[in-house]
C-alpha cells in the first residue's frame, strides 16, 4: 500500500501518525503505552487534576486546537488535558476545531480520549446531576467537519468509511461505569446522545421529537468528536452530566444558561472523581488487543486514491 508522503505537507511526527494508521507491521511490533487525552467540556476542564503540569501550544494540519495542551500526570499515568471551548469558554460548539483537537492529542501519543460534557436529559429517570456513560449518538449537526480524510492535500489521502455501529470504546466505558458504582455516584450505564448544532437550545417540539426518536440526552459537542477519535484509532469514552430536562417536561423550568452553570458548579466534582479513579485503573490494564482492533478498523476503512 503506497503511503504517498511526498504528497502531504506533514512533519516527521505527523508522518509517524499516518504510518501508524496504515502499516500492518506497526500492529505486530509496537505495543503502545497508555496515555490519556482528556477533553473537558463546559465547567469540567479543571487543570488542577493534573500533577506536574506544563503547557504546550501546538499547530496541526487542520489549524490550532482550542487551547494549549496541558501535560501532566494522574497517579503516574501520562495525561494531556484540553479545554474543548478554550479555557475562557470563548469558542461556541459549531466553531470548535474538533479535528485539530483530536489530531493534537494523537500527536502527543494519546491512546485514549476521555471526555466530559454537559447535557440535557430527555428522560424522567435521568435527573439533573446524574451521570450517563453514553453508548450511542444521533447526529443533528449541519456545519461541522466530520472526517480527517477531507480530500485536502495537507491532510490524509483517501476516503474513510469508518464503521460507527459502536461509536464508544466498550472496554473503557466499562471502567468508567464500574468506577462510578464504586464511588456511589448516580450513573446510568448507557444512553443515546443527540447532538444538535446549537448554540441555541431546542424548541419544545424538537425536544419532544428527539424523545420519540429514542434519544436519552442532548448536547452540542459529541459529534463530530467521537467520529474523529474513531478515525484516529483512539479509545474514546464520554462522561455526560445531566444539568436540566431540556424543555420537554411539563411543569419544569426550561433549560437556561444559568440553570446549566448552577448544576455544573454543584456537581462537577463527580466527573472529576471518576477521572481521578478511572485513569489509574486504565493505566494498569492491558490494551494491546483493543488498540490493535481500533487501528485495524481504520486501516480497513480507508479507500486510497488510485495511483
Amino acid at each position: 500500500m503506497r503511503l504517498g508522503f511526498e504528497k502531504l505537507h506533514l512533519n516527521v511526527n505527523q508522518r509517524k501518525i499516518y504510518a501508524s494508521l496504515f502499516h500492518s507491521s506497526f500492529f505486530s511490533i509496537c505495543v503502545m503505552d497508555v496515555e490519556i487525552g482528556i477533553i473537558g467540556g463546559t465547567g469540567l476542564d479543571d487543570p488542577d487534576i493534573l500533577e506536574g503540569r506544563t503547557e504546550k501550544y501546538v499547530d496541526t494540519p487542520y489549524g490550532k486546537p482550542s487551547d494549549a495542551l496541558i501535560l501532566g500526570k494522574i497517579k503516574n499515568v501520562d495525561c494531556v488535558l484540553l479545554a474543548r471551548h478554550g479555557r475562557h469558554h470563548t469558542i461556541m460548539p459549531s466553531n470548535v476545531n474538533y479535528r485539530a483537537n483530536i489530531w493534537a492529542l494523537k500527536e502527543e501519543n494519546c491512546s485514549h480520549v476521555l471526555v466530559t460534557t454537559a447535557c440535557g436529559s430527555l428522560r424522567e429517570e435521568i435527573q439533573p446531576g446524574d451521570l450517563v456513560i453514553i453508548d450511542q449518538f444521533i447526529d443533528r449537526t449541519t456545519k461541522r467537519h466530520c472526517t480527517l480524510y477531507d480530500g485536502q492535500h495537507s491532510t490524509l489521502p483517501g476516503v474513510c468509511h469508518i464503521p460507527m455501529a459502536e461509536p464508544f470504546c466498550t472496554k473503557t466505558r466499562e471502567v468508567l461505569i464500574e468506577t462510578a458504582k464504586k464511588l456511589g455516584l448516580q450513573c446510568h450505564s448507557k444512553g443515546t446522545m443527540i447532538t444538535i448544532e446549537g448554540p441555541r437550545f431546542s424548541s419544545q417540539a424538537e425536544s419532544l421529537m428527539f424523545r420519540s426518536w429514542g434519544a436519552d440526552v442532548i448536547n452540542m459537542t459529541t459529534v463530530p468528536e467521537v467520529i474523529l477519535a474513531k478515525e484516529a484509532g483512539m479509545s474514546y469514552a464520554s462522561i455526560a452530566m445531566a444539568t436540566d430536562y431540556d424543555c420537554w417536561k411539563e411543569h419544569e423550568e426550561a433549560v437556561s444558561v444559568d440553570k446549566v452553570l448552577k448544576t455544573l458548579k454543584g456537581n462537577a466534582n463527580k466527573a472529576t472523581s471518576i477521572l481521578l479513579s478511572a485513569i489509574p485503573q486504565i493505566g494498569s490494564m492491558e490494551w494491546t488487543d483493543t488498540l490493535h482492533t481500533l487501528k485495524t478498523t481504520v486501516q480497513c476503512s480507508v479507500i486510497l486514491p488510485k495511483q
